[in-house]
């Protein structure tokens, strides 16, 4: 009895198995590996930001961490690049800096919640918002 016609489809079967599995398999792995490559990765890098922000970001990570952590965002807001640096709680305003460091305004915190009122409008006018830095670390 020969064998041969029954085992031809067969094996067909098991090397298109054996090539979507290897595909499937690749994709899945290479998938994995770019989303933890983006997870673990900065926003930004050191040298990608100017001077003045890596000095707040190194005030930052020398004070005691905040609840809720600090975050710095960068957005376009009228035209240029502003730098936001979250309230740390309740009452304490947001800061908003130029891009040269200097204090722009408080766009929110504070007692009333509403900042400074002098960018009243940043919040609905922002754009192209990038985190910037992170406090990952657990505040007490």
């Amino acid at each position: 009895m020969n064998l041969t016609p029954r085992i031809a489809p067969l094996q067909s079967f098991c090397y298109a198995l054996a090539l979507g599995l290897s595909i499937a398999l690749i994709a899945c792995s290479s998938g994995a590996s770019a989303s933890a490559t983006s997870a673990s990765s900065p926003a930004s890098t050191e040298a990608d930001n100017p001077a003045w922000l890596n000095e707040l970001i190194q005030e930052l990570k020398a004070a005691e961490p905040t609840n809720p952590p600090a975050k710095i965002y960068s957005y376009t807001y009228d035209y240029q690049t502003v730098y936001y640096l979250t309230g740390h709680c309740c009452d304490f305003p947001s800061k908003l800096y130029d891009a040269r460091g200097n204090l722009y305004c408080e766009p929110d915190g504070g007692i009333t919640g509403k900042g400074d009122g002098r960018c009243s409008d940043f919040l609905e006018r922002r754009e192209n918002e990038k985190l910037i830095w992170e406090d990952k670390r657990e505040s007490n």
